[in-house]
């Protein structure tokens, strides 16, 4: 499935959350597990083939900044709060559906992501992630295509670097999947002329260093020039 052309020809702006990843899923970039369903008792299924605990969100073309429209309900352990919280997340204006993702633990977070600038072209965001990514503004940004080198470089560049180290008992960063992820979204950003911005926010840290994507957006231009095979 083309996600970026089916979007463009519906006149999107943006992907919703679950279309945003399965299209980064195409590229290789790991996320977490989730279900898109229509309302609460389809949430109560997924929730258990998923294994508690899981959260639970709202998702649409327009809720790009869910956190801050309370959009997110973490932590949910029992059938009782999933219809709950799936009552009150459905009320949302320009909500979609619910997704419904395994909860994934990890202390340190990443972000990953892709702007369109008017003179460079695609430009290739990584840096500090989470709630941290605006207070701190810890980023660092590379014209794309980036070759693996230079997405090891970039890791280098953030003042935070020692959190790709080993941290509190826990294993450092795969650095060669965060360099195939920061490649990836390069690649991206030079394919798609109509992809316009990519946020990959938070990207997870596993205790093992391994990494997965539990948010993204991808918003759009409908009026580029065109998508490249």
């Amino acid at each position: 499935m083309n996600w970026i052309a089916d979007a463009v020809k519906a006149g999107k702006t943006a992907l919703n959350e679950y279309e945003a990843k399965r299209f980064l899923e195409g590229f290789g970039i790991p996320v977490n597990r989730e279900m898109f369903v229509p309302d609460g008792e389809k949430a109560v299924k997924a929730a258990c083939d998923l294994g508690y605990p899981v959260v639970l969100k709202a998702t649409g073309e327009h809720l790009q900044h869910k956190t801050e429209l309370g959009a997110v309900a973490l932590n949910l352990k029992s059938e009782g709060e999933i219809r709950e919280e799936a009552r009150r997340l459905l009320a949302i204006a320009d909500c979609e559906g619910l997704l419904v993702q395994e909860m994934v633990k990890g202390d340190r977070e990443l972000v990953c992501g892709l702007t369109r600038d008017a003179q460079f072209g695609p430009c290739v965001m990584f840096g500090l992630g989470g709630i941290f990514t605006e207070l701190i503004d810890d980023a660092v940004f590379r014209m794309a295509p980036i070759t693996t080198a230079e997405a090891l470089r970039m890791m280098e560049d953030i003042r935070t670097a020692k959190i790709l180290q080993a941290f509190r008992g826990q294993a450092p960063v795969d650095r060669e999947a965060l360099a195939r992820i920061i490649v990836a979204v390069g690649e991206i950003g030079c394919q798609y002329e109509n992809v316009r911005e990519i946020d990959i926010n938070p990207i997870k840290v596993r205790r093992d260093g391994s990494l997965v994507a539990v948010d993204a957006l991808v918003t759009i231009q409908a009026k580029a020039s065109g998508v490249r095979p």
